[in-house]
C-alpha cells in the first residue's frame, strides 16, 4: 500500500468517527446550535437518541421550551428526502397557547421585511403529514394534518371530528373551498367557504375577500345564513334567516393602524310573541399590539315593547382589557326591559377579570335586579328583588351572597311574601355548594287564612336537601268547615340525590290540626296526617301514609307518582260506627249504638284525566238511637267509581241497603232497597232503583223499578195495610178503624207537575169505622142537622171503598172517594153511599199530623141525612 494510499484512508476513517461522533452526540450539539436562530429564552430538546427510519432521520421525541413552558412537542417525526422533496412525518405534535406569552417580545428588525412572494420563493418543495396536531387547551378539535409546499402554491387538509378545513393559497389568492365546525351549541356542523386576498406583506389582515356559510342554533327554528366581505379596511358582517330580507344581524366595521371599529351595528329576534330588536358599537384600540395591550370599549342595548310601554337596557364595557392571564374589563348593565307581563329592572356594575379562556364575572356594590308584572295566570309580582353585590361567578361556579326577596298577590287568593338567603361556593347546578333559608308569610283570601313558613336547605354538588319545613295557617274556614291551626312539618329531612349512576328521592311529612267544626253543628277531632316518599327523583316516587283523628281511622294510604299521574289506594280497617259520633251534631239528638264500618278505594290523578276513583264501603249492623225513633240492622254497601265527575254506583254489584226494622211513631221492618247506574244520569247511562221493600203496619210497600231519567210512572204497591195499626201509631180521639186497604200509586220523579198522577187506594176486606161518642155529640150540639146524620156514622161497616187521588210538586193533594157501607145505630141498620172530594196540602198536613181534627172539621160540614133506610134486623 502507497503512502498516498494510506493517507487517503486514515483521513477517510477520521472523516467517519467524526461522523459516528456528531450523530452519537447529536442530543447535545443541536439543540445548541439551532439556540443559534431561535429567541432568547427558548430551547430546544431532543428525548432519546435520534435514528435511521424508513429513509429518514428519526427522532423519538423533540420538545420546544419558552422558560419553563412546554410550547411544542414533536412525537415520533421522521425526517428524510424523497424525489427531490422533503418529506417530514410525525406521530403527534402538540402545541400549548399558553405558552405563548412566554415568549420574548419582538424587537424591531434592522433588514427591511420580506413580502409574501419572497417568502413564497424560499419555500423548499416539502410534504408534511401529522397523524394528530393537538392544539391546547382546544383539544376537542384535533385532528390530522397535511401541507404541502412549493414555490408557486401551498395545499392545507386537515381532518379532525369537529374540524375540517381544505383550503389553497396561490400567490395572494387564498381560496378556502371548506370549513366545516362542529360544536355543542350547534344542532348542525357550521360550513364556510370563500376567498381571501392576502396583503403584500404577510403582517396584516386580508385586504379583501368573501365568506359565506350555513348554520344552524338550537334556539332558532330556521337555518340561518352568514356572509362576511370586506374591501380594503372595512366591511360588514350580515346573519340572516333563509327566506328572509331583512338581516337579523348586521355589523359594519372599519380597520386601520390603531383601531378597529364596528359602528351602527343592530340586530333583531322576530319572535311572535315578544320582538326584541337592539344596537351595538365596539371599539378596539392598539389591537396591533397584541391582545393583552389593546383596548377594548363598547355599547350594546336592547329594545322591548309591552307592559308599561317601550323599555331600553343598556350593557357598557371598557374601556379595559381582555388577556389570556390578566383580563380586567369593566362592565355596567342598566336600564329596564318591558315584556308583554313583565317589566325587568337593572343596575348591575361589575368587571370581567382573570383569564380570557376562563374569565370571572365580579359583582360590584349596588349591583340588583328587580321584577314587576303577571309571572303566571293569576300571580301579580308587586315587586321581586335579587341584590346580587359581592356575587362572582366562573367557570368553576357562583360565589357570595344569594338572596331573593318577593312580594305578590293574586286577585283570587290573595298576598303573600317570600324571602330567601343563604351562601353559595363555587355552585353550579350539580357542583359546589349553596346553603339557604326561608321565610315568609301570606293571606289566603278563598279560605280567610293567614299563613306562614319557614325553614333551611342546601344544595351540595349532586344533592339538594330540604333540612327543616314549618308552614301552615292560623285557620282554614271552606264551605261548611272550619280547620284549627294547621301546620305541615319535617318527620324526616327532604334528601334528593340528582347522581346518574345512583338518584335517590326521600322524605317524610306530617300534617298536624286542630279541630274541624262544621256549620252543621258536628266536628271533628285533633286529625294528624303522617305520610313518606321514596324514589329515584321528584317524578318517580311511591308514598305511603295513614290519617288518624281521635279515635277515628287510621285511614291507611299509599301510592305512587310518576311525573304525570298520581295513583293511590287507601284502606279503612273494621273500625266500630261509635267513634264517629263527634261528626254528628249535637241538636239531632242522635246516638250511634252499635255497628262496623270498612272502606277500600283507589284512586288517581293527572292534568289530561283529572281525578278518577273507585271502590268499596261498607257499613254492617249499624245501629242509631234518636228520641222519638230507633234505626237497628243497618247494612250497607256502596260500590263506586268516579270517573270524568260522574258517579259510577254499583259497578259490578248494586249499591245495597238492608234495615232491620225501624222503630218509629210507624213500625218499618225488613227495608231493602238497591241502587245502580250513573249519576248525573243521562239517557245512554241512566240511574236505576230497584227493589225497594219494606214491612209496613202488618202490611207491605214495594217499588220495583225506578229509572232515571224516567219515561213512564214508577209503580208504587201498597199491601194488606191494616188500619187499626194506622189509627194506633196515629192515636186520633175522635174515631177508631179496622181492615185492610190496599193501592197503587203511580211515582213521577221528573214530571212537570206531578209526583203522584192516577194513584188508588182501596179495602182488601171488610172495613169498620167507629166515631168517639164525644166527637159525636158534639157535632150534633154544633149542627143539629149534620147531628141527625152523626148517629148513623157512629159505627159503620164498610163494604166498598175506593179513593183515587193525585199529588202535585207543590203538595196539594185531591182526593176523590167513594164508601159504600152499612150503619148501625139503636138497633137499626142503614145502608150508607158516601162520596166526597178532598183537598188538601199533604205537606202541611205532615208537619201537623192531627188527623182527627181534620176529619172532625170535614164531617162538620159535609155530613147528610141518609137517603135510604134499611128495616132493623
Amino acid at each position: 500500500m502507497t503512502r498516498g494510499l494510506r493517507r487517503t484512508l486514515a483521513a477517510l476513517l477520521a472523516l467517519i468517527l467524526l461522523l459516528l461522533g456528531l450523530l452519537l452526540t447529536v442530543t447535545q450539539w443541536l439543540p445548541r446550535l439551532a439556540g443559534i436562530w431561535l429567541p432568547e429564552d427558548t430551547r430546544v430538546e431532543l428525548n432519546g437518541a435520534p435514528g435511521w427510519q424508513q429513509g429518514g432521520l428519526y427522532f423519538p421525541a423533540v420538545r420546544y421550551l419558552a422558560g419553563d413552558c412546554e410550547l411544542a412537542k414533536v412525537s415520533d417525526a421522521i425526517l428524510g428526502w424523497h424525489q427531490h422533496r422533503w418529506q417530514l412525518h410525525a406521530r403527534q405534535v402538540q402545541l400549548d397557547s399558553n405558552c405563548l406569552q412566554s415568549l420574548p417580545q419582538n424587537t424591531t428588525p434592522n433588514d427591511a421585511p420580506r413580502t409574501l412572494a419572497q417568502w413564497q420563493a424560499l419555500l423548499p418543495g416539502a410534504d408534511i403529514h401529522l397523524d394528530q396536531l393537538v392544539l391546547l387547551p382546544w383539544q376537542q378539535y384535533a385532528g390530522q394534518f397535511d401541507l404541502t409546499l412549493d414555490k408557486t402554491a401551498q395545499q392545507l387538509r386537515y381532518q379532525g371530528e369537529n374540524l375540517t378545513v381544505d383550503a389553497r393559497l396561490q400567490g395572494q389568492q387564498l381560496q378556502l373551498s371548506r370549513l366545516t365546525l362542529t360544536q355543542p351549541l350547534l344542532p348542525k356542523p357550521l360550513d364556510l367557504q370563500g376567498t381571501l386576498t392576502l396583503p403584500t406583506f404577510a403582517d396584516g389582515l386580508p385586504v379583501a375577500g368573501e365568506l359565506t356559510g350555513d348554520a344552524s342554533l338550537s334556539q332558532w327554528p330556521q337555518p340561518l345564513r352568514l356572509a362576511l366581505n370586506w374591501q380594503q379596511q372595512q366591511g360588514t358582517l350580515t346573519v340572516s334567516q333563509q327566506g328572509d330580507d331583512q338581516p337579523l344581524l348586521q355589523l359594519p366595521w372599519q380597520v386601520d393602524q390603531q383601531h378597529i371599529r364596528i359602528t351602527q351595528g343592530h340586530w333583531r329576534w322576530p319572535q311572535p310573541d315578544q320582538p326584541l330588536s337592539g344596537g351595538l358599537a365596539l371599539t378596539l384600540t392598539d389591537w396591533q399590539q397584541g391582545l393583552d395591550h389593546t383596548q377594548v370599549q363598547g355599547r350594546f342595548n336592547l329594545l322591548t315593547q309591552g307592559k308599561g310601554g317601550k323599555g331600553n337596557l343598556v350593557l357598557s364595557v371598557g374601556p379595559g382589557t381582555l388577556s389570556l392571564n390578566n383580563s380586567a374589563l369593566p362592565f355596567q348593565l342598566t336600564g329596564e326591559s318591558k315584556f308583554a307581563r313583565l317589566q325587568l329592572y337593572g343596575a348591575i356594575p361589575g368587571e370581567l377579570q382573570g383569564m380570557l379562556t376562563d374569565p370571572q364575572l365580579v359583582l360590584k356594590p349596588g349591583a340588583l335586579l328587580r321584577l314587576r308584572g303577571r309571572l303566571l295566570s293569576t300571580l301579580e309580582v308587586d315587586e321581586a328583588r335579587w341584590p346580587l353585590a359581592g356575587v362572582t361567578l366562573s367557570s368553576e361556579g357562583i360565589n357570595g351572597r344569594l338572596q331573593a326577596i318577593l312580594q305578590a298577590h293574586d286577585p283570587s287568593f290573595g298576598r303573600l311574601r317570600l324571602h330567601l338567603d343563604g351562601r353559595a361556593t363555587q355552585f353550579w347546578p350539580d357542583s359546589g355548594r349553596w346553603n339557604w333559608r326561608y321565610w315568609g308569610d301570606g293571606m289566603m283570601q278563598p279560605l280567610n287564612a293567614k299563613w306562614d313558613v319557614k325553614g333551611t336547605g342546601s344544595w351540595q354538588d349532586t344533592l339538594i336537601s330540604l333540612d327543616t319545613l314549618d308552614t301552615g295557617f292560623d285557620q282554614l274556614a271552606y264551605g261548611m268547615a272550619q280547620v284549627s291551626k294547621p301546620r305541615l312539618t319535617l318527620t324526616a329531612p327532604v334528601r334528593w340525590q340528582r347522581d346518574a349512576q345512583q338518584p335517590s328521592f326521600a322524605g317524610g311529612f306530617v300534617l298536624k290540626s286542630g279541630q274541624t267544626h262544621f256549620s252543621y253543628g258536628g266536628w271533628l277531632p285533633p286529625s294528624e296526617l303522617e305520610f313518606a316518599a321514596k324514589g329515584s327523583d321528584p317524578s318517580q316516587f311511591i308514598w305511603h301514609g295513614q290519617l288518624k283523628a281521635g279515635e277515628i281511622g287510621p285511614l291507611r294510604v299509599n301510592g305512587r307518582w310518576d311525573g304525570a299521574r298520581l295513583r293511590g289506594q287507601a284502606w279503612w280497617p273494621a273500625q266500630s260506627l261509635a267513634v264517629f259520633q263527634p261528626l254528628l251534631s249535637s241538636d239531632l239528638k242522635m246516638r250511634i249504638q252499635s255497628g262496623q264500618l270498612q272502606a277500600q278505594v283507589a284512586f288517581s290523578a293527572a292534568t289530561d284525566q283529572g281525578f278518577e276513583a273507585g271502590g268499596h264501603w261498607t257499613v254492617k249492623n249499624g245501629s242509631v238511637w234518636m228520641p222519638d225513633s230507633e234505626i237497628n240492622g243497618i247494612d250497607f254497601s256502596l260500590p263506586f267509581r268516579l270517573k270524568a265527575d260522574q258517579w259510577q254506583l254499583g259497578r259490578r254489584g248494586p249499591v245495597s241497603l238492608r234495615i232491620a226494622e225501624i222503630k218509629n211513631q210507624f213500625a218499618l221492618q225488613n227495608i231493602t232497597a238497591d241502587l245502580q247506574g250513573h249519576y248525573p244520569w243521562q239517557e245512554r247511562q241512566p240511574l236505576r232503583l230497584s227493589n225497594v221493600n219494606l214491612d209496613l203496619l202488618g202490611g207491605h210497600v214495594s217499588l220495583p223499578d225506578l229509572r232515571l231519567p224516567q219515561h213512564e210512572a214508577a209503580l208504587i204497591s201498597l199491601r194488606d195495610i191494616d188500619l187499626s195499626r194506622l189509627i194506633t201509631a196515629i192515636k186520633p180521639k175522635q174515631f177508631a178503624m179496622s181492615g185492610k186497604v190496599n193501592g197503587e200509586l203511580p211515582l213521577w220523579v221528573n214530571n212537570p207537575r206531578w209526583l203522584i198522577e192516577k194513584g188508588w187506594i182501596a179495602n182488601g176486606g171488610p172495613l169498620t169505622f167507629r166515631m168517639d161518642k164525644d166527637m159525636a155529640d158534639a157535632i150534633t150540639t154544633n149542627n143539629i142537622a149534620a147531628g141527625a146524620a152523626m148517629d148513623w156514622l157512629r159505627y159503620m161497616e164498610i163494604s166498598r171503598s175506593w179513593a183515587t187521588l193525585d199529588l202535585d210538586n207543590f203538595g196539594n193533594l185531591t182526593l176523590q172517594s167513594e164508601v159504600k157501607g152499612t150503619s148501625q145505630f139503636s138497633n137499626r141498620r142503614q145502608s150508607v153511599n158516601l162520596n166526597y172530594r178532598h183537598q188538601e196540602n199533604l205537606f202541611q198536613l205532615w208537619r201537623s199530623l192531627r188527623f182527627g181534627d181534620n176529619l172532625q172539621s170535614w164531617v162538620e160540614q159535609n155530613a147528610t141525612l141518609p137517603s135510604k133506610k134499611d128495616p132493623q134486623p
